[in-house]
């Protein structure tokens, strides 16, 4: 029988014949065993256990126990301990069963299965997404390209991809599938995410009619609006989306003939979050995040390795600039770059297109071994404020000069330090373009041991403005994906109290 929880075997008494009846003796000793222990459980003070009394410890609630009115699903038979690390399949629940053993909580997201016409149609129509190129080399092994071989020395082993700079939708949605907090629950859901291809449908028609650019935009819209986990998730601004083109792309005027499409100026588009590589300054929809490089890596080793390689890079060149020639004023500022770049002797100038060119800029190897080499890389304004060439650069080390401040600062708030001079050089493009101040004099006046420090930084930047590998398992960092997705749950959370607030902004 069981006495106090503990077994206690009771014998028949021989003398007794057999019959099993106790001696007096005996049921006065266990009785004396049941009191102690009850008494030590009930009444034994918490702080000789160490903070927890016999009682607590004894009694502590299940780890499988389901709070009352919990929305977490009740765990099936067979399901794994609650301390079990399961990674949900890609838009599967997590089934954590406590919130106290809950890694997920505050983080779930909710991904929606879109018709297939709204992202995975347009891959296999690629040859139509770009007028200009062929974008099926691109959307190879989820959007990163085809894998790079070794250009005389500029990679390392594994990991990199001729990743065009338009490719994030894809990318990101890669990432998502293999998130490990998504839930089938919308309403338990953090944030919503929404697998809509926008930079590549908006890129097959730039110079179309205005009708057709908008045309399967307005119908995702109206398809979205429509979903019962729009409003389960708290309507837009809940929702988030990818749109990897700089937001010029997506803001014209509803009815007018201007460049893009109207996308972001859409009223449905305005409370939601939307990922852009460029924010306009008007909309407080956009969000911008870095632009995808070359190196995809699979692991934390695979970015320590780079790193490492980088870090002992010979460093020949002061300044260098990878770009082509604007026609027009000679007193632009990517003029006197180049200009200045070829005068001297401690600028490596690699020219790109144009007439006396000797470089092509979508030649990966090439652009990475000149900044490998180079100290600083020169980064003025491209056709917008900003350059893909700004986080290729961060990822060869090299410390990029800005000439406007719109170029980085005001932009990647979420991805690179707030001290812009922790890791970056400005120079303004007026003091170049009226001032005629000198590239070479001005950076050969920061001291070796800021330089040092400058590039360390920058080094340990690479992790956050890389996209790691979508298929990989072995993801153990935190990548330009991650800091995005916790970026979006923070703002959905702060927006979502705001409104309850009347203080939205």
């Amino acid at each position: 029988m069981k006495l106090g929880g503990f077994d206690v075997d009771i014998q028949k008494d021989a003398v007794d014949g057999g019959s099993g009846v106790l001696r007096p003796s005996r049921i006065c000793y266990l009785a004396m065993i049941s009191t102690t222990f009850w008494a030590l459980v009930f009444f034994l003070p918490s702080s000789t256990q160490g903070g927890d009394g016999i009682a607590s410890v004894l009694f502590k609630p299940s780890t499988f126990s389901i709070p009352l009115f919990s929305s977490v699903a009740t765990v099936p038979a067979g399901a794994p301990p609650a301390s079990a690390t399961v990674l949900p399949e890609a838009g599967k629940e997590d089934r954590s069963v406590t919130a106290d053993d809950d890694r997920c909580a505050g983080r779930y997201i909710y991904m929606y299965d879109l018709p297939p016409r709204f992202n995975s149609d347009l891959l296999a129509d690629c040859g139509k997404l770009d007028i200009w190129m062929d974008m099926c080399p691109y959307v190879a092994n989820h959007g990163m390209g085809q894998a790079l071989g070794d250009e005389a020395g500029a990679f390392s082993d594994r990991g990199w991809y001729a990743t065009n700079q338009f490719m994030l939708d894809v990318i990101f949605h890669g990432r998502m599938k293999a998130y490990d907090c998504l839930t089938s629950d919308p309403a338990r859901a953090a944030a919503a995410f929404v697998p809509f291809y926008a930079s590549l449908d908006g890129g097959r028609y730039m110079w179309n009619s205005t009708s057709l650019r908008d045309a399967l935009a307005l119908e995702f819209l109206e398809w979205l609006t429509r979903r019962p986990a729009w409003r389960a998730a708290g309507g837009g601004r809940g929702h988030f989306f990818v749109a990897g083109r700089t937001a010029v792309d997506f803001t014209r005027k509803s009815g007018g003939n201007g460049w893009g499409t109207s996308l972001l100026r859409n009223p449905t588009v305005q409370n939601m979050t939307v990922l852009v590589l460029e924010t306009v300054a008007w909309s407080r929809s956009n969000v911008a995040v870095p632009y995808p490089t070359y190196f995809h890596p699979e692991a934390a080793a695979d970015v320590a390795a780079w790193q490492d390689r980088v870090q002992k890079a010979e460093r020949k060149w002061l300044f260098s600039f990878a770009g082509a020639p604007r026609p027009g004023n000679s007193r632009t500022v990517r003029a006197q770059i180049i200009q200045q770049c070829g005068a001297s002797g401690r600028c490596s100038l690699y020219r790109c297109g144009g007439a006396g060119a000797k470089a092509n800029c979508y030649s990966p190897g090439g652009v990475m071994r000149l900044m490998e080499s180079s100290t600083f890389c020169l980064e003025p304004r491209g056709d917008s404020l900003t350059r893909r060439s700004t986080f290729d650069a961060i990822l060869a080390g090299c410390i990029p000069v800005f000439f406007h401040p719109g170029s980085a600062y005001t932009q990647y708030t979420l991805h690179l330090p707030k001290d812009p001079n922790k890791y970056s050089v400005l120079i303004m493009h007026t003091d170049i373009t009226e001032r005629n101040v000198s590239i070479e004099d001005t950076l050969s006046r920061i001291s070796p041991e800021t330089v040092k420090a400058m590039r360390e930084e920058v080094i340990q930047l690479i992790p956050r403005v890389v996209y790691a590998d979508p298929r990989s398992r072995r993801v153990d960092f935190k990548d330009a994906f991650d800091v995005a997705v916790e970026a979006v749950i923070d703002r959905v959370a702060s927006r979502r109290r705001g409104a309850s607030a009347g203080t939205e902004h």
